[in-house]
This record gives C-alpha cells, structure tokens and sequence, in this order.
C-alpha cells in the first residue's frame, strides 16, 4: 500500500485556508485545493478551535536586528552602554537589560539575541479568564443554563457596567473553551453549546434549504402592516414546524417585537393538526399581543381561513424559498435543535416540557434586546396593555 508523505503547510497556505474558512468554505471543499482530505485541513484549523490566530508581529518598540547588530559593533569597538544608548536613540537601561539577558558583554551576539527575543515573545499571556476565579464561575455557570457565549458576554456588561475586571468579550469565551489552557473554561462546557463542533464555524456558512408547498388564497407578506415590518409595536410573530424521527413536530411561534417564544405540541403535519393546536394556543395571549402570524409556504398552513376565523389574527405568507423573510422564527429554530436535536422523536416530549424550553429561551439576555431578555420585554407589553 502506497502512503502519502506528510505534508508541511507553508504560511501563505495557511492563510489562504484561513481565508477560505472564514469565507464559510467547507473542510472538504478546502482540502480539494491542496489535495488534501478534510482531515488534515481540520488539523490545521483545530489548533486554535477554528478561530483565526493574529498574525504575529513585533512592537514597535522592540528592539531590531539592525540595532543588535549596532550594539554588537559597539561592544566590539569598546563603547559604554551609555555612548551605544546615545547613538541608537534609547534609554541606557534597555542596552543594558539586552545586553545582561543574552549572556552578557562578552558573549553576545545580534542574531541569536534577536531570535531568543522572538521566542520569548510566543510565551502564552494569561487571559482574563484564568486570573478571575469569580469571572470563570460565572461565565460557567451562565454556559451550564445553555446561555451562548456573547449572551453571557452580554449579560456581564450589563450586570457590572463599572467592574472591567467582571467582564469579557464573548470571542474570549470561545477561544477558552476551544482552545483548552490549565486553569480555564473546561472543554466539558463545549456540549452546553447550541452546536457540538469542536471548532467554530464561520458565521458566513451556507445553510440550506427545503422547498415550500403552495397555498391557496394567501396574503402575501408583502400586505403586512409597517408596523409589523420594523417591528414598531408588539403583537406580531412569526411560526413554522420544526420535524423530528417518525414525522413528529413541533409548532414554533416567536413575536417579532419581543422575541418572545412559544411551543405547540403536534401529532401531526396536516393543516387540520396544526391549525387547530395554533388556534388553542393563541388563546393563552391578549387579543393585543396577537395581531399577525407570518408562515412559510408549508401546506400545513393551507386552512389559514379557518385560523383567522377563528381567532381574528391575519395570516401573510413568505415568498418561496425566502427564509430570512421570518429570520427571528429561523434563528429560534435553530437555538430550538439544541434541546431537538435533528433525528430525534419530538413526540415524545409533553407539552409542559416545550413550556420549560421555551422559558429558558425566553429568559435568556439577547444582544437585539440590548441584552434584556424576551421575557422581560413581553411582560412589559402585558402590563401596557393591562
């Protein structure tokens, strides 16, 4: 059997693969232009969890090797640290120290002290993470409730505004958690993630998507109120089934103003199912925070009449193969499969445990809500309209 032979990347490689990853390029797709297997592509991005490195560049204030080179010449030549300073422009306490932590006067040399100083300078700094213990437990115990990364990041900078040394960005967070250092975010916490990867995903990865069914009689999405559009006032949600093994669903509605969330238990897809399990539970709101569901074009909505008969709540439609057009119903799906995960029977969960998922989502700080969480904003909206 024939082996491949190692290959060793070169650094405008792997900047091109980095480029490309955040470009939302699959591994795969990656590895066709090196000829490579996805594998040893992963293994380059896995190092720092899919997170880009920066690129490592020297401080303005170090010290060159053209000024080693000078110092050299000067200790050569019999010069004082103070007349070697003068001539390069520094202070005589930093010839000194160059000097002292490279073997000293008589043993110095410029190339090899200018790359020991490049190889102190990859030395891991501590980050904010590993000198706070209370900031870790926090963070943790915020990650264990299924808060995302830039929720926590969120929550931390509105519950200390004045206390710097209780806050970090959530950038922090994730690279703690994907790239694993003593005395940090244990890699545990990763499966209290929304996805399970064990690097991060470029936010410009595609998605894809299924094909939508036709509806009779539907008011396009393009009739709906102003208000509903840019989300000016309450009362306004967006909805659409999520599918599980064994055709098993789950009904998902989100108001548009608020985020807020709720989950219908249904046995089935059909229209009748699922327009009689939407009106039962557009009874559990005022009449106020129910004024317009925005659906796809999934034929489990095709008795949409008999929906706004009964209620008195308009129903507009998606364009086909428009999702962003009902973006926070898509984004909630989304956070909705790490509780669902895809495969799995839905129909197995009772309606009193999509109660307890949907207030955890709902009480989760959101960055669009200036980190207030939907239900705070929701029981604004009641108490206004009480």
């Amino acid at each position: 059997m024939a082996y491949r032979t190692r290959i060793y990347y070169s650094a405008e490689q792997k900047r091109e693969m980095w480029d490309r990853w955040q470009k939302g390029e699959s591994l795969k797709d990656i590895g066709r232009v090196f000829d490579r297997g996805s594998s040893s592509i992963y293994g380059i991005l896995s190092r720092t969890g899919g997170i880009r490195p920066p690129e490592r560049k020297r401080s303005r204030l170090s010290l060159t090797l053209a000024e080693r080179e000078e110092i050299s010449r000067g200790i050569v030549a019999g010069f004082s640290i103070r007349a070697i300073a003068a001539k390069l422009g520094r202070a005589a306490s930093t010839i000194s120290r160059e000097i002292k932590r490279n073997q000293g006067s008589k043993r110095y040399r410029a190339a090899s002290a200018d790359q020991a100083a490049w190889d102190r300078s990859k030395r891991p700094k501590l980050c904010k993470l590993a000198q706070s213990r209370v900031l870790r437990l926090n963070v943790a115990k915020k990650l264990k409730e299924h808060w995302s990364p830039e929720q926590v990041a969120g929550w931390l900078k509105w519950e200390y505004p004045e206390e710097d040394h209780n806050q970090v960005s959530h950038e922090t967070i994730y690279k703690s958690l994907f790239v694993q250092a003593r005395g940090v975010l244990k890699k545990e916490l990763l499966q209290y993630l929304r996805t399970k990867r064990t690097i991060r995903r470029s936010k410009h990865a595609t998605m894809k998507h299924s094909g939508l069914g036709q509806i009779k009689n539907a008011a396009s999405i393009r009739e709906r109120p102003a208000s509903a559009e840019d989300r000016a006032v309450p009362g306004h949600w967006e909805g659409d089934l999520i599918a599980g093994s064994n055709n098993s669903y789950i009904a998902t509605l989100v108001e548009r103003h608020t985020r807020y969330v709720m989950l219908a238990k249904v046995k089935g897809k059909d229209t009748e199912t699922v327009v009689t399990a939407l009106i039962k539970q557009s009874k559990k709101l005022p009449t106020e925070l129910y004024k317009s569901l925005t659906w796809d074009r999934g034929k489990e909505l095709a008795d949409h009449q008999r929906f706004s008969l009964a209620t008195d709540i308009d129903v507009y439609f998606c364009d086909p193969h428009s999702p962003w057009q009902r973006g926070s119903n898509e984004n909630t799906n989304g956070l909705l499969r790490q509780y669902f995960p895809k495969g799995t029977d839905l129909s197995k969960h009772s309606q009193a445990k999509l109660n307890a998922v949907a207030r955890q989502l709902n009480e989760r700080p959101r960055k669009t809500l200036d980190f207030r969480s939907p239900a705070y904003k929701f029981n604004q909206c009641v108490a206004a309209t009480g």
